[in-house]
């Protein structure tokens, strides 16, 4: 399977985040698409550059001022104080209940909770380089779909499923699944599907597309009543207005089996094909696999090729976009194994 992937995926290097209040290694590291490539090429699959620019797509998927700041931002930081380029910055104050988030401060800490969702989102200098590389790379894949292949990768890195259209979170900074679906419908579609199948809800999708009836979003992730990102996921969640009726969840226990989990994805291609798509997008999150650190399904690797293959079943035009997945030394066969799993199917 075609790959598009961007080297700016390097650029983007934090050195460590706060996870359960301890501050740890990033598990969102470069070390993972370095893992996912070495897989790719060893089992014969090409990678190229991203041929076409986002810009004009994130305009429509999130907000100027957000997507000013994060362009702007370790300039921003750097300008404070000489010193900050050995730092990373976190936020430390967020708008919630009762507070105004309709006025920006001046204060750049104040800045940051203002875009941020949360503070396991680290920044570093190369972050917005890297951002849109993988932008640059999901709407690479929608196009080449256009062209009228069957099938892409979008290695992109950071993740995006988390970034809502004025916020960051979950190690995600641009929306790149959201930006592949919105691409095909600029480009003459009608109907395209987002299936998430990372452990952790696509908040950030979910709420990009919660009052549209031309994209179906369908995620099947650990219940968030226990799994990050906690307060959205849940079953009752089923769009509105417009998009009544084309948000579905299905949110799992802990320790979910590959079957119990197998049979959510077979609920979620019924829904798929009721609506008769034009092109499905899969969030392709590999952190349901058993040895993830930060999760907790059970999914072993050899599993993986059954879910390329039910996938496949639907007989769409389909755009993979890497999500999460932090077990690294087996992120780039888990990866392959549901690409190769699609193509022989």
């Amino acid at each position: 399977m075609l790959c598009f992937l961007s080297d700016a995926y390097r650029e983007h290097n934090p050195q460590y985040e706060y996870f359960r209040g301890e501050k740890v290694p990033c598990f969102e590291s470069v070390e993972r698409l370095d893992n996912i490539v070495a897989a790719l090429q060893a089992r014969g699959h090409e990678c190229v550059s991203p041929q076409t620019d986002a810009s004009s797509v994130i305009a429509k998927i999130h907000d100027p001022a957000y997507v000013s700041f994060i362009t702007h931002a370790w300039q921003e930081w750097l300008a404070l104080d000489e010193k900050n380029h050995e730092l990373q910055p976190f936020p430390s104050v967020w708008p919630t209940r009762t507070l105004r988030d309709d006025i920006v401060p001046d204060n750049f800490i104040a800045k940051l909770g203002l875009y941020s969702m949360d503070n396991g989102t680290p920044l570093a200098a190369g972050t917005w380089c890297a951002a849109k590389s993988g932008a640059d790379a999901a709407v690479s894949a929608a196009n080449y779909l256009l062209a009228g292949h069957s099938s892409v990768f979008s290695a992109s890195r950071p993740p995006g499923h988390h970034a809502g259209r004025d916020f960051m979170g979950g190690y995600c900074f641009l929306n790149n699944a959201a930006l592949a679906a919105q691409a095909l419908l600029d480009q003459g579609m009608k109907k395209v599907v987002v299936l998430d199948i990372d452990y952790h809800h696509g908040n950030g999708t979910q709420s990009l597309f919660y009052d549209r009836d031309d994209v179906l979003f369908i995620s099947i992730h650990g219940d968030p009543k226990t799994e990050y990102p906690f307060y959205l996921g849940h079953e009752d969640e089923t769009g509105e207005g417009a998009g009544q009726g084309y948000n579905v969840n299905f949110p799992l226990p802990i320790g979910t089996t590959f079957t119990q989990w197998l049979s959510a994805l077979e609920k979620a291609i019924e829904r798929i094909q009721d609506f008769q798509a034009d092109a499905l997008v899969i969030s392709l999150g590999l952190d349901t696999f058993e040895g993830d650190p930060i999760s907790k399904f059970t999914i072993k690797s050899e599993d993986y090729f059954q879910v390329g293959q039910q996938l496949a079943s639907l007989k769409l035009p389909t755009a993979f976009i890497m999500e999460g997945g932090y077990a690294t030394e087996a992120l780039g066969t888990n990866v392959v194994n549901v690409l190769e799993g699609f193509e022989q199917a």
